[in-house]
This record gives structure tokens, sequence and C-alpha cells, in this order.
């Protein structure tokens, strides 16, 4: 996976941008209004039952992830198969606590039929209105210190952008232009020293400073040129030559600071992962208990030795946990060298081979997410063994345990699962993880579950 460009949005601020956090509610609150009109078109009242399953839904959904940019292939299956994951989330806990019974079938028909067409047709036409809406905004004037990589990367972004309202008029560099090379994203119009003279007399609204640190000096004295002036000043890092993984700007008693690699799961975020984690694991423990105990019976019979296969896998902060699954094999390896499965593996049992092959094997791990240990959707743990070849030799390896380990992940659905014969094939597997960290949300760990389960009985990857 290519390292991404400079982004306007490639960090999280504490202040998100008016159409960033419009985003994030389109969504939850079309879902929300086609429950009311839903309601109402039925003839029924809007009463507290609909409130409370309104800010259950809201929840759930929220952020939004309407694609404003653009249109994405094969849109509505995953309109479909998202909302479809919602609906079969609520449908279980309205059965489990005996809260559907609150409702009338029509008004959950109607809502459940007709939200999906009404949220396609809105991310469907998005990305032709929303330019329009942009563009009657004024447009910010804007300049950048510095026709370096990160400066000329940004003013590419900001000119090439048509959903954005900013623009790089000019750049400013100390350097000759024999050194600077052809710049075609904006002209040079001058040195740094002529910024505030130049700002002052075009109505510059926005300065991008792309100088290194180590120009702190010139850096230092640009600030104080640009004091009588109107213009927000913004620094590029060169954080951005790197692969960010939920970055964050921050403050720490008030001096600012830029998290480039953090897990996504913290405050609230990382709660709604872990009660969604208990619920699901909780409701799978109780659905295939009945299983469960077949499959322990069965195992008992057909081999001897136990039932269960404990083995040592890195978790959370790459701090050694205990992982467990259903034994599948006739030996329990957990050495120095742990030999991975393969096709037609001889150490595999008859029995063994259709648990794998179901993955059924895994459900044991359900009770691994209730102690803490895993996530019901994460990166797949590997052995301590395989993590301590793959963390020299694969950039970022270690990355993925940010989080905790899951049952399934975005690499397995993705066809990144099973023996890792080449190199490339663990690089293919880490570059699916890293990117599940950069876009998790809770409606991603729910389609992740529904391809999962459509996957247990046809995943050629699985032996």
């Amino acid at each position: 996976m290519a390292v991404p460009s400079v982004s306007t949005q490639g960090v999280r601020q504490g202040a998100p941008t008016l159409i960033g956090f419009a985003k994030s509610l389109v969504d939850p609150l079309l879902i929300l209004l086609m429950l009311g009109l839903s309601t109402i078109g039925h003839g029924y009242p809007i009463r507290g039952a609909e409130v409370v399953l309104g800010l259950i839904t809201f929840s759930l959904t929220y952020p939004g992830t309407i694609p404003f940019r653009h249109r994405k292939l094969g849109l509505l299956r995953e309109i479909a198969g998202s909302w479809g994951m919602v609906v079969a989330l609520l449908m279980g806990i309205g059965y489990a606590t005996g809260f559907i019974s609150a409702f009338e079938t029509r008004v959950l028909v109607g809502w459940m039929i007709a939200t999906p067409a009404v949220l396609f047709l809105v991310h469907w036409s998005s990305p032709y209105f929303v330019p329009k809406v942009l563009a009657l905004q004024h447009s910010q004037i804007a300049i950048v210190i510095g026709a370096n990589a990160s400066g000329r990367r940004l003013a590419r972004v900001f000119n090439t952008d048509p959903f954005g309202t900013t623009r790089v008029i000019a750049f400013f560099d100390d350097r000759e232009s024999q050194r600077l090379g052809e710049v075609s994203e904006a002209p040079i119009a001058g040195r740094v020293a002529e910024v505030a003279n130049f700002v002052r007399s075009n109505g510059v609204h926005q300065i991008y400073v792309a100088l290194p640190m180590a120009s702190q000096p010139r850096i230092l004295k640009l600030l104080d040129d640009l004091r009588d002036t109107t213009a927000s000043i913004y620094f590029v890092p060169d954080i951005f030559m790197y692969d960010l993984i939920q970055a964050r700007v921050d403050a720490v008693g008030g001096i600012p600071i830029v998290a480039v690699c953090e897990s996504p799961f913290h405050g609230t975020v990382g709660l709604t992962k872990r009660l969604s984690d208990l619920f699901i694991a909780t409701t799978a423990i109780i659905l295939t208990a009945p299983v469960m105990l077949a499959i322990a019976i069965a195992i008992k019979i057909a081999m001897p030795g136990p039932v269960l296969f404990k083995q040592r896998r890195y978790g959370l902060d790459g701090r050694e946990i205990t992982v467990w699954k259903f034994r599948s094999m006739k030996v329990a390896e957990d050495g120095a060298n742990v030999r991975q499965a393969t096709k037609d593996d001889d150490r595999i049992t008859p029995l063994g081979r259709f648990l794998r092959r179901t993955s059924l094997d895994e459900l044991p791990q359900f009770f691994n997410v209730l102690q803490g240990r895993m996530s019901v959707v994460g990166p797949r743990p590997h052995a301590v063994s395989h993590n301590e070849l793959f963390r020299k030799v694969i950039k970022g390896y270690m990355v993925r345990h940010k989080v905790k380990p899951g049952i399934t992940g975005w690499a397995q659905i993705n066809g990144a699962r099973g023996e890792t014969a080449q190199l490339e094939d663990m690089e293919r597997r880490i570059r699916y993880d890293l990117e599940y960290l950069r876009q998790w949300s809770l409606r991603l760990d729910l389609y992740i579950i529904w391809r999962t389960i459509r996957l247990v009985f046809k995943d050629p990857q699985a032996y």
C-alpha cells in the first residue's frame, strides 16, 4: 500500500470542518427522519419508544460515511449490507429485551425498507450537488512558505480539490530557481522576507509554513513580520511524509502535539467498541453453546488429549496473551518454532479439517473477548514465534498491536488469511490490518462480521 499523500483531512483535529461535521451527521439524521416519517405516515404518534429506538440507532450509525467526493462502486450493495447489519443488531436487542413488542410491524418494515433507498439516493447525488453548494462560499486565498515536497504536495491538494474553498496562489522560498527546479503548482512570488508585504497587498487569508524545523530563526522572524496582518498561519510538519495511523492534533498543557500513530479506540469510541464486543460475544456464546458442546464431545471421542488448544499470542500493545481454540491437530505446538498449517497438512485430523474449514474451531475465542484479551473484529493474532520473525522484516508490523487482536478482521474477509508461504503474503495481510486501523468505524466492524458469516462455509483459504 502506497504511503498516502498529504490531505487536508489527514489529521483529526479538535475542531472539525463544517463539511466534515455535516458528513458525519447526514446518514444518522436521514435514518432518524425515515423512522419519524414511517411512524407518522402509518398514523401513529412519536412516543418514548421511538425516541429510544432513534437514540440507539443514532449511536450505531454515527459518524456517517456519506461519500461527498465520489460515487463508490457497489454503493447500493454497501448501503444494503451496512443497514442490514444495523437492523439485525437492533432486532437482536429487541427480541432479547422484549422491546420490539412496543412497535407496530408496519412502521418497522416501512422504515427498514425506505431507509436504504433514501440513503442510496442521497449518497449517489451528493458528489453532484455538494460542490455546487461549496461554490457559493468565498474562496480562501493562501500562500505556501517553502516550495519543498511537503509544500508543493499541499498546494496540489488544495488547487485540485473540487470540494475545497482554499486556493494557493504563490510560493515563497529563499532558494535560487536552479535549486528549486520547475514548480508547476503555483508561481514563486519572492523570498521569505517579502511575505508580509505580499500578504497585506493581496488580501491573503491563509499562510502555510512548510519550512523544515531547522529553519527556526527564519520562522520566528516571519511570525514577527506577520503580526500586523489578519492571515491565519499554519505549520506543515514533515510528518506528512510518513504513513499516518489515526493521526490527531492535541494540546498538552497548552503545548500543541501531533500524534502520528495512535489507536482509534480512545474515550467514548473505546467504550463503544468494548460494549459492542461484549454484546456480540455474549450473543454468540448463547447461540452457539449447543454447537460448542457437541464439538467438545466430538473432539474427545475422535482423539486423545485436551479439547481446547491454548497458544501464546501478542495482544494489545504487544503484551503476551493466551488464545483459546478447539484443538484441530494431533499436536499442540507453542514453542520457539511453530509451523503454519498448510493445505493437506498431515497434523490436522479429519474432524479438525472440518472445524478449520468452517471456522468453528475459533468459537472459544468469544470467551477471550469477554475476558478483554481480544475483540470480535481486529487484526488476527499470530503465534509469538511468527511475530518475532516478521516484525524484523516488515515495516510497521507491530503497529497492528495498537488494538486488541480479533476473531475476524479486514484482512480475512479480503482473502489474506491462511498460510503465508511468501513474505509478500504476510505483507499483504499487514497492509489490510493497518488500513483497518485508519478507517475504523462501528459500521465497518458490522460489515466485517457480516462478510465473515458469509465466508464461513466457502472460504478457499480456510484449511
